[in-house]
């Protein structure tokens, strides 16, 4: 079964969370248990409840960036950049950059594009389909605060609204500490620290690794056999001080908590028979149904689009199944879905 068909589901539309909750905990929680099916309702302040004391969780501490640029062409067509990755502080205008390039009309390389009073943009190749080439120059050299200045939140393409300024903090989690995301791990969001604390008085601690996600997390399947897919790869950190944590909790016995599809990829990236060690690089990892766990043994996540590699991750974790039938509850439950949406525990 390797149909990326077989991986659809119907979603009210007004079910897509347009805005976050005002109180991060106070959404809703659907845990999932593989053993026996059974599916529960609660809510995210509850989270201690269902873990064990001495579970260890692990987060995602990636900062998102205002990667999405407007540009506007001499012709006065627009354009709208996403960055793939953060420019350098010190960007003169030496180094070239990808992002995606939404547009009317052709781009042609030699096109300068205006993004601000002190921000331009020349295009230097069309590398793939969608995909632009850049060359920044900013009026005091200075590329980087150009564009954290003039960038937006890069809210995914189904929050049907333009990005507020409210959404530069509400789109962030509480973890979040180095700067590179193009893209919320949104699991997190759910997150605050009092909850933390709450946790921690359990028993239940938190160690940190790093994946900046890139814009492959926007990008659809679009083969039909979704094992061709390929996924863009991402830069990840996994601090030795983490590892170290992680290898005394499997020497205990104590159950790893992945928070969202981004730790899990990363784990099971760097697990190895002799343990986590110290690593930073790429990940490409694609994880779809009959993957092999290595490392994760309870996965919290948010509502993933139909047809994407997150259902697929997911699906991979508990069946097929059992998580469209999680997700045939949540929808007549009135679940809130994807990145400012409700999430789930799976056991």
């Amino acid at each position: 079964m390797t149909s990326i068909q077989d991986y659809d589901y119907y979603l009210p539309p007004e079910l897509v969370a347009q805005v976050p909750l005002g109180q991060r905990s106070a959404s809703r929680l659907l845990v999932l248990r593989r053993e026996t099916g059974e599916i529960c309702h609660t809510r995210f302040r509850e989270l201690a409840d269902w873990l064990a004391p001495e579970d260890l969780l692990v987060v995602n501490d990636t900062r998102v960036f205002p990667a999405r640029l407007p540009g506007v062409k001499k012709s006065g067509g627009r354009v709208e950049l996403l960055l793939h990755h953060l420019p350098q502080p010190e960007g003169n205008g030496a180094e070239s950059w990808l992002a995606r390039a939404t547009h009317r009309g052709k781009l042609r390389p030699g096109q300068i594009l205006r993004c601000g009073p002190d921000l331009q943009a020349e295009i230097l190749a069309r590398p793939e389909p969608g995909v632009v080439e850049v060359r920044f120059w900013a009026a005091d050299g200075k590329v980087l605060q150009a564009v954290l200045a003039h960038g937006e939140v890069p809210l995914p393409p189904y929050i049907q609204r333009p990005a507020m300024e409210a959404d530069r903090a509400a789109y962030q989690t509480v973890f979040a500490r180095k700067t590179g995301a193009v893209a919320c791990p949104t699991a997190g969001l759910h997150f605050t620290e009092e909850l933390l604390q709450n946790l921690a008085e359990k028993g239940i601690a938190t160690v940190c690794l790093t994946l900046h996600v890139g814009p492959g997390t926007f990008l659809p399947v679009r083969q039909a056999d979704y094992t061709r897919h390929r996924m863009l790869p991402e830069y990840f950190e996994l601090p030795g001080a983490t590892a170290a944590r992680l290898n005394e909790a499997r020497a205990q016995g104590r159950r790893l908590v992945a928070v969202g599809s981004t730790c899990t990829r990363v784990l099971e990236y760097c697990a190895s028979p002799q343990g986590f060690a110290a690593r930073q690089g790429w990940c490409d990892l694609f994880i779809y149904p009959g993957y092999p766990f290595k490392a994760v043994d309870r996965l919290l996540t948010n509502f993933h689009l139909p047809k994407s590699t997150l259902l697929l991750l997911v699906s991979a974790f508990a069946g097929r199944d059992l998580i469209l039938r999680a997700y045939e509850a949540a929808v007549k439950e009135k679940y809130r879905f994807y990145s400012y949406g409700d999430c789930m525990l799976i056991l």
